[in-house]
């Protein structure tokens, strides 16, 4: 698809800068949500603390009103995908495993992140599940770092990376239809990023790109099926699903990843932008 198909709002180092302030937000909070994940803790507690951190903050939920929805964060258990709504009767059992997605808002600029937690003694395979789709995420980032460097690198290069990473990891349902997106003054811009794909495809990787990348796999099939809430998103044979999810920035240098709380630095080396390696731990 030429770039003429994409309405990309392409952000300045100054405002991908403010950006990451809201990324930090959002990593805070995941960070406080995931220590609270237990036996006994119900999907609307966890929200009512993502809220309460997010505010504190600073920042404005993202989620909270967007479209109707009634939550600051989409709390997706075991066979849910995404999208799920905190509930206080959804009490977390052991064993279960929860994605927890969470958007925030700072001085206009959004920043959208999601891990998968397994609740106590979560089941092996699931949690290994989880492990694979965030090295796949890593993966798709690193592709988009590389393609920026090379001057050549396509939006889909990001989406043949995530699935070449799971298909060398075993037999997982790559979720049909969804996807990451552009993210910036709103949380869902162009362009869309399938998480499987033919290289070489799309817009050109350029610095001013912001794409928020989030694979979601399955044990069974990639098949789901929209509840009659209107949000919530099932995996249609009933098997366990994990969601992993990091918002990214491409600099003049190298790619920034906005919602990590190192920048990438870790994971990343030398392909992550002299801004995040530069960062200063108080920054972070």
């Amino acid at each position: 698809m030429s770039e003429r198909h994409w309405d990309i709002e392409y952000k300045t180092p100054e405002q991908i800068a403010k950006m990451r302030v809201a990324g930090l937000l959002v990593a805070a909070t995941l960070e406080k949500v995931r220590e609270a994940v237990a036996p006994g803790v119900s999907t609307a507690d966890l929200d009512a603390l993502a809220e309460e951190t997010i505010r504190a903050g600073g920042g404005i939920p993202s989620f909270l009103g967007y479209h109707g929805y009634p939550a600051s964060l989409c709390t997706s258990v075991n066979d849910e995908v995404v999208h799920a709504i905190p509930n206080p009767k959804a009490v977390l059992r052991e064993g279960d495993v929860i994605s927890i997605d969470c958007g925030a808002i700072v001085d206009g600029w959004h920043g959208d992140s999601a891990i998968t937690v397994g609740v106590g003694e979560a089941p092996r395979d699931v949690l290994r599940m989880a492990q694979v789709a965030d090295d796949a995420m890593w993966a798709g980032i690193a592709a988009a770092a590389r393609g920026l460097r090379s001057g050549r690198g396509r939006l889909t290069d990001i989406s043949h990376a995530i699935q070449s990473s799971v298909r060398k990891a075993g037999r997982y349902g790559i979720v049909e239809g969804y996807g990451g997106h552009g993210i910036g003054t709103e949380m869902h811009q162009d362009p869309f990023v399938l998480n499987y794909g033919r290289p070489g495809k799309g817009p050109l990787l350029r610095p001013g790109l912001c794409v928020a990348i989030e694979p979601m796999l399955t044990r069974g099939k990639p098949r789901t099926v929209e509840l009659e809430d209107g949000w919530t998103v099932v995996t249609a044979d009933g098997s366990p699903a994990v969601h992993v999810e990091h918002s990214i920035a491409l600099c003049d240098d190298g790619v920034w990843v906005l919602t990590a709380s190192d920048g990438g630095r870790e994971r990343l080396g030398d392909l992550v932008a002299s801004a995040a390696r530069t960062e200063s731990p108080a920054q972070a």
